[in-house]
């Protein structure tokens, strides 16, 4: 197939389009791809890192109030939609998929008016306001918690995929990544991780409770994100850390090194949790209260509910808490099973394939 992905903004939107069309690579189902994005977010370094066709439009979001800027804001979108057309009409695509963001609004509303197969991909339990605007056009909905089915009224076009970032990790085995800094590969590894730019408050909590950390049988790998690094040194430059405490900036191709974890503590965004439930890592999640309509905190309940993770909502992170939550999972080996089980019944190890199938199924009957 010819296929045109579009999604931006964050690694959240981008992460799972990168995903999809690596499996259509690998499985050799694409004859030519292009991914359309803005020169504003993450996503053209992350395409064009991988080889992959990438065109720009220029595009902003619409804010909540009226103002000078929502006038501009609407004279991109209808000059986008133009651009986004003209993409279509030199491309030729065979379906056109979005993955959310801003900028995908333009590009799969231009294929609707073309008449070109639509689909969009809602990764997180709370629909985002451009895939509920692009809802009422596509022609498939696909989604990854089933919380979101009642936030789109078009029933009769949703289906359950899962996230492909999924299906990207989910081979993966426990490699003795461990090694690499300096941990025993033998021994139980919790790693806190508050995201690839790190959180603020779960780094201070780490910070306060690395004495204690130091003086228990299990490992930490504490991952500060690159921003974070240095005045994370500068203040745990009078804490005496224990050999089995490691302090390090980021983990490139973080994936790779779940499954050597015993316990992952961190944000919850969807990429997250699709990276972990395909593996069935336990978990205990610090949702992000800063996000839009606070859907780290509703994905992360997902799971609890499901008795597939713990949560600490933010307001109530402390050391005491962090350290008692930690040390109840790694002292529990009945708990750790449990986390771990019913996590894995919550991934979707094939949920790129699942989406191509109903990519395949779009053009069948549209042809």
């Amino acid at each position: 197939m010819k296929i045109i992905v579009s999604g931006g903004g964050t690694g959240g939107h981008i992460y799972p389009a990168l995903a999809l069309i690596k499996r259509l690579q690998q499985r050799e189902l694409l004859d030519d791809v292009l991914y359309v994005g803005t020169k504003s977010g993450l996503e053209e370094r992350i395409i064009e890192r991988e080889h992959i066709a990438f065109q720009a439009i220029k595009i902003q979001g619409f804010k909540r109030k009226l103002s000078w800027n929502t006038v501009q804001t609407l004279y991109l979108f209808i000059n986008s939609i133009k651009k986004s057309k003209q993409i279509i009409r030199d491309f030729q695509p065979d379906v056109v998929v979005g993955t959310g963001g801003y900028v995908s609004s333009s590009v799969v509303f231009a294929a609707h008016l073309l008449k070109v197969p639509t689909v969009i991909h809602e990764q997180n339990s709370v629909a985002g306001l451009t895939n509920k605007f692009l809802g009422h056009f596509v022609d498939k909905i696909a989604y990854a918690f089933t919380d979101v089915k009642d936030q789109f009224s078009e029933k009769k076009k949703l289906v359950f995929t899962g996230n492909p970032r999924a299906q990207e990790v989910a081979d993966l085995k426990p490699n003795l990544r461990l090694d690499d800094y300096g941990l025993q590969p033998q021994v139980p590894t919790v790693m806190i991780f508050g995201g690839s730019r790190g959180a603020a408050p779960i780094n201070k909590t780490t910070i306060a409770s690395l004495t204690e950390f130091s003086r228990r049988s299990y490992q930490v790998l504490f991952v500060t994100g690159r921003v974070h690094y240095e005045n994370v040194q500068k203040q745990i430059k009078t804490i005496q850390l224990g050999n089995n405490v490691k302090i390090v900036p980021y983990i490139d191709d973080m994936p790779t090194i779940l499954p050597d974890m015993a316990l992952v503590v961190g944000r919850s965004g969807a990429t997250s949790i699709a990276e972990l439930t395909a593996l069935g890592v336990p978990s205990v999640f610090i949702p992000s209260p800063y996000v839009t309509h606070d859907h780290q905190t509703k994905n992360a309940q997902s799971l609890v509910k499901n008795q597939a993770a713990l949560m600490i909502p933010e307001e109530k992170l402390t050391s005491a808490k962090l350290l008692q939550t930690v040390d109840q999972i790694l002292s529990d080996s009945k708990l750790q099973t449990k986390l771990a089980t019913n996590s894995r019944k919550l991934g979707v190890p094939d949920a790129s394939d699942r989406l191509i199938t109903v990519l395949e199924n779009l053009i069948k009957t549209t042809k």
